[in-house]
């Protein structure tokens, strides 16, 4: 295990370009595999990708708000000590890693944002207060919980089909979670893989010799500045734990109210709020919390450089029907037993190109639950091996790993290699239950 650990993050750090490159690279992958999969004119695919380019700027911003308001929470002095007595829990380097991965799947369990910043900010402290630790692996840790997140509690397909007016909902009617979420065999496959991942990283950690610690200045914060003690009536308001406390208070009351009149619907939307009306809260003063924004959004470069790209081949792959071809493919030679297992491959295929699992949901749902249907495959198992896929090669995808990154202050090249071995081994698991389990 640690010789292929070892040739995987050294391939990683040899050849795997910046994000950026990666998104381009994919983007012309698409568009050969369209022009030459599909039958479209040069000028058709030009336009899907043109098309697509802006077609998830509102997802754009609500990560940059995950990674923002997330940061400017753990900024505050409760966060901080919150995070750090977590944190104190581990005395040696591999102890780290395990309660940090350990730590991350199962708050990407409860909801896959607040997942992502919480174990982006307890590698940040564990790396404060253990010396000797591996940053990159420790922050490969981090991002490793992740690959949960799509059979936990804010997985968007399963929770789609639980919602009225699904895309294909006149063949499948209304799933229950108790059918996707919360069904035995899910349950199985991802407690498996959140207990899995601790012990992997430790045979990963244990005796490895070639560490590369943190730099110091990686760590590093601004401090925010404090100007209460002037006296001026603008000082004074921006000072005032009035204003915090009556619009934090205003916050708090829709939170409330939302979930009141929806049940239990973390969304991304009210992950956000949370965060956000969380950390006006906790920071006092209001000038606090906007010197603490100002921070945390240095950290968000990647997600608005990238994330158009990924728009773009997003375009091609629905536009073109290069998807469905390649989901149809997989079917093709799928029989009742082996459907969910290359339904989770193919879905793992698509995720390259459309790593949002709404949108892989609209490529593949309508295609994949006939066939299912038709050779007599349980939906609700066909919907969760398209989930599976979808989080499986978020480990070998740089795409939802940057707002992590952005707060970790690592390249995707320092964290890839490790994340391999946590492909590798998830889907052993998933692919097992898959074959077994339903």
């Amino acid at each position: 295990m640690k010789g292929l650990t070892k040739f995987f993050v050294k391939v990683s750090q040899k050849y795997l370009p910046d994000a950026f490159l990666f998104a381009i690279i994919l983007t012309v992958i698409a568009f050969g595999l369209a022009l030459g999969l599909t039958g479209k004119t040069v000028i058709e695919v030009l336009a899907a990708w043109g098309g697509g380019l802006w077609g998830i700027l509102a997802f754009a911003m609500q990560m940059t708000l995950v990674l923002v308001t997330g940061h400017a929470l753990a900024s505050s002095p409760a966060i901080k000590r919150g995070l750090a007595g977590i944190a104190a829990a581990a005395k040696t380097p591999v102890q780290g890693i395990m309660l940090t991965v350990f730590v991350t799947a199962i708050a990407c369990f409860l909801n896959w944002g607040f997942g992502l910043v919480v174990g982006a900010l307890l590698a940040r402290e564990v790396a404060k207060r253990v010396r000797g630790i591996d940053y990159g692996m420790l922050v490969a840790a981090a991002y490793s919980g992740f690959v949960i997140w799509h059979g936990g509690i804010s997985g968007s397909i399963p929770l789609a089909i639980a919602s009225k007016g699904h895309i294909v909902e006149n063949l499948i009617g209304i799933v229950p979670v108790s059918r996707t979420i919360f069904a035995p065999f899910n349950l199985v496959i991802t407690f498996s893989i959140i207990f899995a991942l601790p012990i992997l990283f430790m045979f990963m950690a244990r005796g490895k010799t070639d560490i590369i610690e943190v730099d110091p200045r990686l760590l590093e914060e601004e401090p925010i500045a404090d100007d209460s003690a002037r006296k001026t009536p603008a000082s004074k308001l921006e000072n005032s734990r009035v204003v915090t406390w009556v619009f934090g208070l205003m916050g708090v009351a829709y939170i409330v109210y939302h979930f009141v009149t929806k049940g239990f619907d973390l969304n991304l939307n009210i992950v956000i709020t949370i965060f956000l009306f969380a950390g006006i809260l906790l920071h006092g003063r209001p000038i606090s919390y906007v010197r603490a924004v100002d921070q945390a959004i240095k950290g968000a470069g990647g997600i608005a450089l990238q994330f158009p790209l990924y728009g773009g081949i997003q375009g091609i792959m629905v536009t073109t029907g290069l998807a469905g071809i390649i989901a149809n493919w997989f079917i093709s030679f799928s029989t009742a037993q082996t459907f969910p297992l290359f339904t989770f491959l193919a879905g793992g295929l698509i995720n390259f190109f459309v790593p949002s699992g709404g949108g892989q949901w609209v490529v593949q749902g309508p295609i994949n639950i006939p066939a299912g249907i038709a050779l007599g495959v349980d939906p609700a198992v066909v919907a969760m091996g398209i989930s599976y896929g979808d989080q499986w090669t978020n480990m070998i995808q740089p795409f939802w790993a940057l707002p992590l990154l952005g707060i970790a202050k690592l390249g995707i090249r320092d964290i890839m290699g490790y994340c391999m071995m946590t492909l590798l081994v998830s889907g052993a698991i998933i692919a097992a239950g898959l074959l077994f389990l339903v």
